[in-house]
């Protein structure tokens, strides 16, 4: 069985409704703005316009910048692209692809990321840029919180915190600044939830599970191409 040399491109359903959410945002700010001046006995109906006008304008020009194609899928793996920029995974560098699951109590809550369980961290560390590095561990705060939420982690949540400044030594290599900060965070969040890489589903163009199921099918095939 062999993968199809051609390029999956996937373009996220988060990214199609980016211009109706600004043009309508535009209008309901423009028109809040305009009653404020030349209205002024609908000052009330204004400020809920201006208010939810800004609101949708700042959310439509962040989908709008947004990458066009959030993941491509070819026979050697799957490049994530982020507006900070990109990394590639290979298929044969993944262990498990699944939705996060955390515990509280007796309820089973699913995270809003398909979670992306590597074989080595280090092909990631070498190729993924600084910039965008930087970018996940900002993004990836509220993991960090939910993977210490419960009070018997938060002592290991500090320790973490403690040690993501120092160097990190994987497989004989080295690594310094950014890139050690990305691998502790990386360990860390496999520890505790049971991945290192986080794709949230926004960025998808299908169901989580559909699009679990597509990797996944790209897995075995890398595997038997290669068998």
């Amino acid at each position: 069985m062999k993968l199809t040399p051609e390029v999956q491109r996937i373009q996220p359903l988060s990214k199609r409704n980016g211009l109706t959410l600004t043009w309508a945002g535009g209008s309901a700010f423009l028109l809040g703005m305009g009653l404020f001046v030349v209205v002024p006995a609908f000052f009330a109906l204004g400020l809920v316009l201006f208010c939810m006008g800004a609101i949708a304008l700042i959310l439509g020009l962040a989908k709008v910048y947004e990458p066009q194609t959030t993941l491509t899928l070819d026979e050697q793996g799957l490049t994530y692209f982020h507006r900070r920029g990109r990394v590639f995974i290979a298929w044969d560098n993944i262990a498990r692809i699944d939705v996060p699951r955390v515990t509280h109590g007796i309820d089973n809550i699913e995270l809003s990321y398909l979670g992306i369980k590597l074989k080595r961290l280090n092909p990631i560390l070498d190729n993924i840029s600084l910039r965008l590095a930087t970018g996940l561990l900002t993004e990836q705060r509220p993991l960090l919180v939910t993977a210490a939420s419960s009070q018997a982690e938060l002592a290991t949540l500090e320790t973490y915190l403690g040690a993501e400044f120092s160097p990190l030594v994987l497989d004989g290599e080295r690594y310094r600044g950014v890139l050690a900060m990305f691998g502790h965070r990386c360990n860390m969040l496999d520890t505790h939830l049971g991945y290192h890489l986080y794709i949230p589903h926004e960025s998808l163009d299908r169901p989580p599970q559909a699009f679990i199921k597509l990797l996944r099918q790209s897995v075995a095939q890398a595997i038997a191409a290669k068998g």
